[in-house]
């Protein structure tokens, strides 16, 4: 596999770049849709899916411009999510103007379907449907905003509940140490080093 990292928009969201096999998939392309899009290009691969950990506006404003150049592409988010999608208080224009639905939206577990040795980790508490998406083969997380180096997500919006983001959090103390971590914002780190330092893991 190989990965590709964008840090995208005004706030900063890591968006991943995957290159499976014969087939190119991006997880949370937040914002510069144009500059997303032609690292795909670059690829010189059919863009197959969009994986998205949940659905706050900063994580999901490239995805119409996305679909509209790739329309047959699933869009994978958590059921819980769907209704965060397109909610009025889910934007910020003119940087995140609404969206409206995709027409190929797909609950997050139809990733495992799409993407080979993908394992889909539902882990809400930062919102209802948040999910993470786990490599094992390849020791990588991408844990949105559910993990942070040294923190975790924000609890205090709307479907926030940091009781659940804490129970969510326990499924990646049974996950390697040497898995890299990608959140959805802010520096790479492992699960090792989040164990020792992070005091919401450890």
């Amino acid at each position: 596999m190989e990965k590709t990292f964008l840090q995208v928009g005004p706030y900063g969201v890591n968006c991943t770049i995957l290159e499976i096999g014969c087939k190119a998939f991006v997880v949370d392309p937040g914002h510069e849709a144009k500059r997303i899009l032609a690292a795909v290009a670059d690829k010189g691969l059919p863009l197959a899916g969009i994986l998205l950990t949940h659905a706050h506006f900063d994580h999901i404003g490239g995805v119409p411009d996305i679909v509209a150049a790739f329309p047959d592409a699933p869009v994978c988010l958590g059921e819980k999510d769907f209704s965060v999608l397109t909610h009025p208080m889910n934007q910020f224009p003119p940087d995140y103007p609404p969206i409206e639905r995709p027409r190929n939206l797909k609950p997050a577990s139809y990733a495992e379907e799409l993407v080979d040795g993908l394992k889909v980790i539902e882990t809400p508490g930062h919102t209802p449907g948040g999910v993470c998406y786990y490599f094992p083969t390849d020791n990588l997380l991408l844990s949105g905003d559910t993990l942070f180096a040294g923190s975790v997500g924000r609890t205090d919006l709307p479907g926030g509940n940091m009781p659940t983001l804490m129970e969510s959090l326990k499924k990646f103390t049974v996950l390697p140490d040497d898995t890299i971590v990608i959140p959805g914002h802010g520096p790479r780190t492992t699960i090792g080093e989040e164990k020792q330092a992070n005091p919401f893991l450890a």
